[in-house]
C-alpha cells in the first residue's frame, strides 16, 4: 500500500482550489493499492485558503496565522488513514508519494516562509510523522525513484 498526495492525481484540495496532477502519479496509482490524502483538507483547513509556509518550525499562512496545529492534525489523521486502510487489505505501507516543497508533504525542501519561491532544507509536518514511522518519503518530482 502505497500514501499519495492527493493533488498529485488530480483532486482540487491544492490551496488556491487547484491540484497538481503529475500523469506518472497517476499511473502509478493505477497500478498499485493507494491511499490518496490532503493532510490539509484532514487539517480541517478550507479550499480554497491563503497558502501557508514553515517559518521557524511553525507553519504560518500568508496571512500571518499560525496553522501549525492544523498540519499536525492533519498528518495524524492522515497516518490513520492510511493504517486503516493498510491493514483492511492485509499489508504494509510501502512508501509515500507527496507534493514536493509543500508546509505538509515536502521531503527534503519546503519553502522558507518568506512567500517567495525561495526553498530551505526541511520536510513538511506530514513527511516528518511519515519518517518518524520508518516509511520512505519521496516527491512527484523524483519519478517514482526511492521508492
Amino acid at each position: 500500500m502505497y500514501i499519495i498526495s492527493a493533488c498529485l492525481v488530480g483532486q482540487n484540495c491544492k490551496y488556491d482550489g487547484g491540484n497538481n496532477e503529475r500523469e506518472w502519479v497517476v499511473n502509478f496509482a493505477k497500478e498499485r493499492d493507494c491511499v490518496l490524502v490532503c493532510p490539509e483538507s484532514f487539517g480541517n483547513l478550507p479550499t480554497p485558503r491563503p497558502p501557508s509556509e514553515i517559518i521557524d518550525g511553525r507553519a504560518v499562512d500568508r496571512n500571518g496565522k499560525d496553522i501549525t496545529e492544523e498540519l499536525r492534525r492533519g498528518a495524524r489523521k492522515s497516518y490513520e488513514k492510511a493504517e486503516t486502510a493498510a491493514t483492511r487489505a492485509g499489508q504494509e505501507i510501502q512508501g509515500a508519494i507527496l507534493k514536493a516543497n509543500s508546509p505538509s508533504c515536502g521531503a527534503g525542501a519546503v519553502y522558507d516562509g518568506s512567500f517567495t519561491g525561495k526553498k530551505v532544507p526541511g520536510d513538511g509536518f506530514f513527511t516528518q510523522h511519515l519518517k518518524e514511522k520508518g516509511i520512505a518519503v519521496v516527491t512527484e518530482e523524483s519519478e517514482g525513484k526511492g521508492l
